[in-house]
């Protein structure tokens, strides 16, 4: 830049008015210049349309071989593209620009004393053939029992799973039953083939993840080949409810009795349904299996587990399953928010009242709870103008005191997506 200004000073010692408007114009465009970051960018129209100017066009071409050469200081490695970079980018080309969800998540021991439960959010988890490369997002809760290390496990390992599970899905070639490509393409619009193969992923996913939990302690050895009591493996186990987010659906996985209620126009819509032993259809599983459901303090797996679907819990084998039921939803306008919850908070709300709550908060006005929650951090809620909590932040944190409000004693963890922004 000095170069530039030291040849635009010295170029002509004519001092008459037009020179001198002229050398203050090229300096005016050259700070603006200096100031573009990107290199590669056009040239502002102006500057294209003073073209004809010999000794601005000698400017210009001085100000681009500075622009190259600072170019040519960066590494390599960073300005060139690997194979997989490149079918990165034309993933992304394809399935059009990523538009991360808005989210809040709350979790909290509340009266327990310990805490089990554990939370999982990956944003833009990948790209996969099976969303037409668009971003799948994936959220979850987790509600461990006999210890908190098989919730903590399937934090860690679930979207590893389930990404994996994605990765290998084609829609391409024929299908399974030896089908053309095109009657496939046909069983696709009407969403029936896509649908099993989402199936798939997620019964693949859980039952990989409850292969990992039955043979992982507490400790973190797997194998057994740790000092532990030999009854620290088996006695874990955790819920999982798993919410994956596409453009054009919602994919729900549950085991056990943590909840996925949808909110469309002010209406729960539920994608999941609690696994709870003295439901009608596990009952009568759980006893074609050899097992009994004893009411002691409720319904309970052979009187010790109450709920009939979890992963590890390696002792109540195979009378608990951790084959999760999977539901299939198409997304639509009308969408507001997707709420994913422990039973913590489903023992002390129905599905009615946290949707009202939930869809009060994600209004544009600031509702009225702002004042009580306002004495934490702010943030800038995106087109709302003023400065107050993320409204899906303050709906997840108001479910949460209203259920200790309510007296659960169970520990509680919320997730709630804004699907209007999402």
């Amino acid at each position: 830049m000095t170069e530039v200004c030291w040849r635009m000073l010295s170029d002509d010692d004519d001092d008459s008015p037009a020179k001198c408007r002229e050398r203050r114009w090229r300096r005016i465009e050259m700070r603006r210049l200096a100031a573009i970051s990107a290199a590669s960018s056009a040239l502002p129209p102006l500057i294209q349309s003073r073209g004809d100017n010999p000794d601005l066009t000698e400017s210009l071409a001085e100000v681009k071989r500075i622009r190259t050469a600072e170019k040519s200081d960066i590494p390599a490695s960073s300005s060139s593209s690997s194979g997989e970079d490149v079918d990165a980018l034309s993933a992304q080309q394809i399935g059009g620009p990523a538009r991360e969800p808005v989210f809040g998540t709350m979790s909290v021991s509340g009266r327990s004393r310990g805490m089990e439960d554990a939370i999982d959010v990956r944003t833009s988890l990948c790209r996969p053939e099976i969303s037409h490369y668009r971003p799948v997002h994936f959220f979850a809760v987790f509600d461990g029992h006999g210890g908190p290390h098989v919730a903590a496990l399937c934090r860690e390992r679930m979207h590893v799973f389930v990404e994996e599970e994605l990765t290998r899905v084609s829609c391409t070639g024929e299908s399974e039953s030896g089908s053309s490509s095109s009657s496939k393409d046909e069983l696709e619009e009407d969403g029936t083939d896509l649908e099993e193969k989402w199936r798939r992923v997620m019964r693949k996913s859980f039952e990989r993840m409850d292969g990992v939990a039955l043979c992982t302690c507490a400790c973190g050895s797997v194998g057994y080949k740790c000092g532990c009591h030999p009854m620290e493996v088996p006695l874990g186990g955790s819920t999982a409810v798993v919410a994956v987010l596409t453009p054009e659906y919602i994919v729900v996985a549950n085991c056990g009795d943590s909840r996925a209620v949808l909110c469309r126009a002010g209406t729960p819509i539920p994608l999941s349904q609690d696994h709870k032993p003295d439901r009608p259809d596990e009952l009568a599983r759980i006893e074609a299996a050899g097992g009994r459901v004893i009411f002691v303090n409720g319904a309970r797996v052979e009187g010790i587990l109450a709920m009939s679907r979890a992963i590890g819990d390696k002792y109540l084998k195979p009378f608990v399953t951790s084959e999760p039921e999977i539901t299939f939803t198409k997304r639509e306008m009308e969408d507001e928010c997707l709420i994913l919850a422990s039973d913590g908070l489903w023992d002390v709300l129905s599905s009615e009242l946290a949707c009202e709550i939930a869809r009060e908060c994600l209004q544009d006005r600031p509702p009225a709870a702002t004042i009580v929650l306002n004495s934490g951090p702010q943030v800038e809620d995106e087109g709302a103008g003023a400065l107050f909590p993320s409204r899906s932040v303050l709906a997840a944190a108001l479910l949460t005191r209203l259920a200790l409000g309510r007296k659960s004693y169970d520990n509680i963890s919320v997730i709630v997506v804004d699907l209007k922004k999402s």
